[in-house]
């Protein structure tokens, strides 16, 4: 008996003994492994820079070869996301006075100067928005050992905005000449050394585009059964067809549209929303109709650091468009000082400004407006579009009035009318509002107003609709109905009283 217990206890501890051995080496294979593996730089960075195209801006390369060894086009691909990426982590550190990311993308010796600069800042309540806009890049030198590159960048144009105590307090949009010296290290290109060469005020060289096309009597368009979502998987171009023929005939010339920012793609546009904008550009152009393409529907962010994505937007669809024959003019906001109190009346029209030289510099041929929410902010920016276009749903009574005032301080282009209209809903949110016969009144009245003074216009819109998005006006009830009901033609396809007014 005594025999049979030690024979179990040695086989336990044999057991035991080898259960250890697997599980320490499989301990010591798996350091192995990992000091073997090259570091997961998404891991190692604080901040993850390469999982998400946030910043993007203009790169060009000059082609001239450079000096030293030669370089393949892998090997700068991975110097300009390097580059660019430290751009993009130093716009973080000097908005928010942190130094995230930093030591990723810069040696120690450059850290040095930016974290004196962050220091300085946080201590006088100092913060910078920024962000570049254009980068031309060109490698002066690239060493034999292929571990340092002299980096040239020229005209990059940089916006920034300076706030002390959460006071905008300078705020400057500069071109400047940079030399870098990046060094590789860890797998990936740090900035060793930055010397900034040259800088002066960013200037707008932009020429002025007149409008080809002002005998505008047009219409405000959405398909009656997909509003608000005219390019998503219930899209139909013969739809579409009848309905520009129904416009054609009404002796109306001319539509406006809109472009979602997030349903086209963001920076990515996708060619599929592309290839349905042509389609509806194509049906306007059979009809003979002229096209108001209407861009950042639905985007109301303008952060700084959001602009060169919004540039990659509206450079896509520029370039894609910008020799179509139906097109009038390129509007490049729906109503943008309603977002002013919320968004900042500076950074809007900051972004504006930006985006409409953007759009110039793409689009010789086809003048810029925006669409702004009423008479009094369509002054803004006037010395920057070709077009001034405001929208009107105040008192009809007043509208001549404030109309021939904004003549008096526009006098060098013309002023459109976008868009203008009364709803004939009148139900239970709002039992005294309005009716089909004071719709109908309602265009009578501005339609003689219009025709005395050869106002351009675009009234609001062709369909009534079931349905009214919430991200149009919310979900209250008393905002989103009386929206239902702003069409010359009902839910049924009946034309309401209205539509004899609907051209004149």
């Amino acid at each position: 008996m005594v025999k049979i217990n030690r024979r179990i206890l040695r086989g336990v501890l044999m057991l035991t003994y080898l259960m250890i051995t697997g599980v320490l080496l499989f301990l010591v294979s798996s350091v192995f492994s990992f000091l073997n593996t090259g570091a997961d730089r998404s891991k190692m960075l604080h901040t993850e820079v390469k999982k998400i195209e946030q910043y993007l801006p203009k790169i060009s390369w000059k082609e001239d070869g450079n000096e030293g060894r030669e370089i393949s086009q892998q090997k700068l691909n991975a110097v300009q996301n390097d580059y660019i990426d430290a751009w993009y982590v130093k716009h973080i550190a000097y908005k928010t006075n942190t130094r995230v990311g930093i030591e990723d993308y810069f040696t120690e010796s450059a850290r040095k100067n930016i974290y004196d600069i962050l220091d300085y800042n946080k201590l006088n309540r100092t913060s910078v928005q920024s962000t570049t806009l254009q980068h031309n890049l060109d490698i002066e030198f690239f060493s034999e050992d292929g571990q340092l590159i002299v980096l040239k960048d020229t005209n990059a144009i940089e916006y920034k905005k300076v706030f002390k105590d959460d006071k905008l307090i300078l705020e400057s949009t500069e071109v400047t000449d940079y030399k870098y010296v990046l060094l590789l290290e860890d797998g990936f290109w740090r900035i060793r050394h930055m010397v900034k060469e040259s800088s002066k005020k960013f200037e707008d060289h932009s020429q002025k585009t007149p409008i080809t096309y002002t005998d505008i009597k047009g219409i405000n368009y959405y398909p009656q059964a997909t509003p608000w979502n005219m390019y998503g998987d219930e899209f139909d171009i013969d739809i579409i067809e009848k309905d520009f023929n129904i416009i054609k005939n009404a002796n109306l010339n001319s539509i406006r549209i809109f472009v979602p920012y997030e349903d086209f793609g963001k920076a990515n546009v996708k060619w599929e929303k592309l290839e349905k904008l042509k389609k509806v550009l194509d049906a306007a152009l059979k009809f003979d109709l002229k096209v108001v393409v209407t861009l950042f529907d639905f985007y109301g962010n303008y952060d700084v650091l959001d602009w060169t994505l919004n540039q990659r937007h509206a450079e896509k669809i520029v370039n894609t468009f910008k020799d179509h024959e139906a097109i009038l003019t390129w509007d490049v906001k729906n109503e943008p000082n309603l977002d002013f109190e919320s968004r900042g009346k500076e950074n809007v029209t900051a972004w504006l400004d930006l985006m409409i030289i953007l759009i110039k510099d793409i689009d010789k041929k086809h003048p810029v407006t925006i669409g702004w929410s009423n008479t009094k902010s369509a002054t803004i920016l006037k010395d920057k579009v070709d077009v001034v276009s405001f929208h009107y749903y105040e008192d009809i009574t007043n509208f001549e009035k404030e109309y021939l005032d904004l003549k008096t301080k526009i006098k060098d282009k013309p002023i459109i009318l976008q868009e203008f209209g009364l709803s004939s809903y009148s139900g239970f949110w709002k039992p005294f509002s309005s009716s089909e016969k004071e719709q109908a009144n309602y265009y009578k009245e501005i339609q003689k107003v219009l025709t005395k003074n050869d106002v351009p216009f675009f009234s609001w819109t062709l369909y009534d609709f079931d349905v009214v998005p919430k991200e149009v006006l919310g979900r209250l009830p008393w905002r989103t109905n009386p929206q239902k009901k702003f069409g010359f033609i009902n839910s049924k396809g009946e034309k309401k009283l209205s539509y004899k007014y609907i051209s004149n």
